[in-house]
Parts: structure tokens; sequence; C-alpha cells
């Protein structure tokens, strides 16, 4: 859930943090902080989060027939 209100504070998704690489992000409160970090001041941005990718779905069991109109 991108848009949910009770998001678990993560400085990965957050307004005031930009990524510098994979393990670090600066912060324009704390400075430089880890991406699984979290303070006080979170402010949520969704457009910083990263779903999960879609899982295929299982074609196990399904034959040709299954597949015709």
């Amino acid at each position: 859930m991108l848009f949910n209100k009770k998001i678990e504070p993560s400085c990965a998704y957050c307004s005031h943090g930009a990524r510098v690489d994979d393990d670090s992000l600066i912060c324009e409160k704390k400075g430089i902080v880890k991406p699984w970090g979290k303070c006080r001041r979170f402010d949520y941005d969704p457009l910083k989060r990263v779903p999960d990718a879609p899982v295929a779905p299982s074609t196990l069991g399904l034959s040709e027939d299954d597949f015709k109109l």
C-alpha cells in the first residue's frame, strides 16, 4: 500500500532525504543517514517508495485446453 496513512517511518521514503548511494541518504535535518533509519521529522513521500515486484501467476496444473475459447 503506497498511500497508507499509517506507514512505518523510514528514511528511504522521507521527503527530507535524497539517495546518495545504495547504503546512505543525505537528510536535510540529520545529514548522512541509513535508508532504514527514522526520526521524528519523518514526512512520507509516496513517490520515493518502490513497490514490490508483482508475482508471476502460476501456470502449474493448467493445460492447453484451459486457454481455448
